[in-house]
């Protein structure tokens, strides 16, 4: 295949984590070939976000007037997600309930080292990469039907 179908997965990925797998079924791609791609998409995104929000973080606090609601909603909801799964469940939660940029962005709020945000986030990347794959390559009667018509 060309780089072009490649980095169509990777940005799938990045944008919501099952849209990769979908989109290398969709362009013809290997399992094993999606899988990789699928993984390496969201590593991505997770290694440039937080490089991205560690300044962002400095550069919002720098220009911020007032602090933040300590006790608003979604900071509310954050914490019970830390307090019952801590990063091993952010990681794992990502590719289900998250996207990569939502659930790095949570990790790193929690101040959690940057090897441990990337090491869980692999294993649960190249884990559901695989599931999703395997779930969605199983669909080939779909893509028998279309092309055969």
């Amino acid at each position: 295949m060309d780089w072009s179908s490649y980095s169509a997965v990777m940005a799938a990925t990045a944008i919501k984590f099952i849209a990769g797998p979908i989109t290398g079924f969709s362009l013809g791609l290997s399992w094993m070939e999606t899988i990789l791609f699928t993984w390496l998409g969201m590593m991505i995104t997770v290694s440039f976000m937080i490089s991205l929000g560690q300044w962002l973080v400095k550069y919002i606090a720098q220009w911020r007037n007032q602090k933040p609601l300590v006790f608003s909603k979604r900071a509310r909801m954050a914490v019970k997600i830390w307090t019952k799964f801590g990063i091993k469940g952010i990681a794992a939660c990502t590719p289900l309930f998250l996207t990569p940029i939502g659930g790095s962005l949570l990790a790193l709020s929690f101040k959690v080292p940057l090897p441990r945000i990337l090491f869980f986030m692999a294993i649960s990347a190249l884990l559901w990469a695989a599931i999703y794959t395997a779930l969605i390559y199983q669909l080939d009667f779909i893509r028998d039907y279309f092309i055969d018509k």
